[in-house]
């Protein structure tokens, strides 16, 4: 039997319709449903394909206002680093080097020197921006939907408060942008790069994260990709309307990945997980050590990740 549109006493009113992201169409047609399966928040939430251009979208979509409990202390990017009990040094390790790999990507394309100007777009709890900092002598600007100066990492640093694209961040400015899976979130992502090409140097680089959707963990999970996420993720995106998102915000791609710095296998894991729990919610403290015993037993494929698009996608670009 098919979900319903709005159950756990969501009401119709709090969702508005939108028109396709990339082309601005209204013809669609239902791709997925999904849940929130990482918190077990209520509701059911529908993706569609453009008529017109094939992008999927989430349509309709949580007004501002209501999406924001979908972001609370439970969302993993916003925990703290405390939280996970005796296997917080595991933890931290693990999220170590997921910064390790973010600024191994970035410094293919940039050099970053005492006084480089570097703004990490959607920056959770802003422990890339202190690496940067500590390592580099950056000076470090963020932006998140949620405020987030509770941290200590967040508090070192300018920090702006809201929807990116009417942040004033100035012109010309930045030598290096990053959004670590924040495109995907975006209420309007094109306006959201164009508001980066405007705040890019001259020379400046950007660089994306995003899930894909022609992986090959969207194909196998399904209604139960964790790339899916919703309500929070408002657009998916495989290659091709990545790299014409770009096109259209005026910006030139340097170099295309076909991975990320994002673990893939909490991918794997995940959407294993979510399709035996069925959307009750992802009690990620519980299922720590699962996690970090199967990641050592699923690393001989990890290491063949480039070549198997197992989940994420990662693009560089610059003004033209």
């Amino acid at each position: 039997m098919p979900r319903r549109p709005f159950p756990g006493g969501l009401d119709p009113t709090w969702f508005e319709g939108v028109p396709c992201y990339e082309c601005g169409a209204d013809d669609s047609a239902p791709f997925r449903l999904a849940e929130d399966d990482l918190t077990g928040l209520p509701g059911t939430f529908r993706f569609v394909r453009c008529g017109r251009c094939g992008l999927a979208y989430q349509n309709p979509r949580l007004v501002l206002e209501r999406v924001k409990a979908y972001y609370d202390d439970r969302y993993i990017s916003h925990r703290r680093r405390e939280d996970w009990g005796v296997l917080t040094p595991l933890y931290r390790r693990a999220m170590d080097g997921h910064d390790r790999r973010k600024e191994g990507i970035v410094l293919r394309h940039v050099r970053l020197a005492p006084g480089s100007e570097v703004l990490d777009v959607g920056c959770g709890a802003g422990t890339f921006l202190t690496r940067l900092r500590e390592r580099h002598g950056v000076r470090a600007a963020a932006v998140d939907f949620k405020d987030m100066t509770f941290r200590e990492d967040v508090r070192a640093i300018e920090f702006h408060l809201g929807l990116f694209y009417e942040q004033a961040l100035g012109r010309d400015r930045f030598d290096l942008i990053t959004m670590w899976h924040f495109l995907e979130h975006d209420y309007d992502p094109l306006r959201s790069l164009r508001h980066a090409r405007e705040a890019l140097a001259p020379d400046g680089r950007l660089v994306i994260e995003v899930p894909r959707l022609d992986s090959l963990t969207a194909r196998i999970f399904g209604d139960r990709w964790p790339g899916l996420q919703a309500p929070q993720h408002t657009v998916l995106l495989d290659r091709e309307h990545l790299l014409r998102f770009l096109s259209r915000a005026g910006l030139e791609v340097v170099e295309w990945l076909p991975y990320g710095a994002f673990p893939p296998w909490f991918y794997v894991f995940a959407g294993i997980a979510f399709h035996a729990l069925k959307g009750r919610g992802l009690d990620v403290g519980r299922l720590m050590l699962p996690y970090f015993v199967g990641q050592l037993a699923f690393l001989p494929v990890l290491l063949f990740e480039r070549r198997l698009d197992l989940a994420m996608q990662t693009v560089v670009a610059r003004r033209p």
